[in-house]
């Protein structure tokens, strides 16, 4: 090329597009046929595996994600950062759908687990309501304690919280490992509207933790929630 020559203008592509004209019986678009499928395999997988299998499976991962939020809680020096979700529901009380969540954690894994991809192992032990799942790209093993109508000291003073009048049910969780380390805390507020319900949720990490995992943990509350509402209307039919 000389240097009185202009270089050639890249060529733009058009977006490329497919969408489902006839064929399947049911409705939906390709994209709810393939969540459909990547439900039923990640079932499979669970269930092949069991409980077990999948700790066994992670071992290495959770490792190293303790580690990671043993090291936050650390350097965080006892403070926290939060955000928060919120969806709005309808035609379900907040009740039935809280009544449907004690019954799932008492003995029913899983519902709870097929409420998101990252779930890995969910239920109540002799310690509290233990989870195995992402927080942001790490795998963690941890459990939730306070649960139920008692506040624990930090949520009276936390500056999320909500007025009771509008949203009477509330539940707060420091989100702690095995060792005792407080990786997290969680506080999350439920209002009844004329047709359903606000759900309130938020997550509360180190202030040392990156961004990106606070940010992952809005994205996976409404995921997980989203689902187990469904799973609570569906149930009650």
């Amino acid at each position: 090329m000389t240097d009185d020559q202009t270089p050639p203008t890249p060529r733009t592509l058009p977006p490329v597009s497919v969408t489902l004209e006839t064929g399947p019986a049911d409705a939906g678009s390709i994209d709810d046929l393939e969540l459909f499928y990547a439900r039923r395999a990640l079932d499979r997988f669970r269930t092949l595996l069991g409980r077990q299998g999948l700790l066994d499976l992670l071992a290495p991962d959770i490792e190293e994600g303790n580690a990671f939020l043993r090291e936050c809680a650390r350097t965080s020096g006892g403070s926290f950062k939060a955000g928060t979700t919120v969806l709005a529901a309808r035609g379900l009380g907040s009740g039935a759908f809280l009544a449907w969540m004690d019954r799932a954690f008492a003995g029913d894994e899983r519902a709870l687990l097929a409420a998101h991809p990252e779930h890995y192992v969910m239920g109540t032990d002799s310690i509290g309501a233990r989870v195995v799942e992402n927080i942001g790209p790490h795998v963690a093993d941890f459990y939730m304690g306070g649960w139920g109508t008692d506040q624990l000291a930090w949520a009276a003073d936390a500056d999320e919280l909500l007025p009771e009048s509008d949203f009477p049910r509330k539940m707060s969780s420091n989100l702690f490992l095995a060792d005792g380390t407080v990786g997290g805390r969680a506080l999350i507020q439920f209002g009844d509207t004329a047709d359903g319900f606000t759900a309130n949720l938020t997550v509360y990490f180190p202030r040392t933790c990156p961004d990106e995992v606070l940010d992952h943990h809005l994205r996976h509350y409404a995921v997980e929630f989203r689902n187990w509402i469904v799973a609570a209307a569906a149930a009650r039919a």
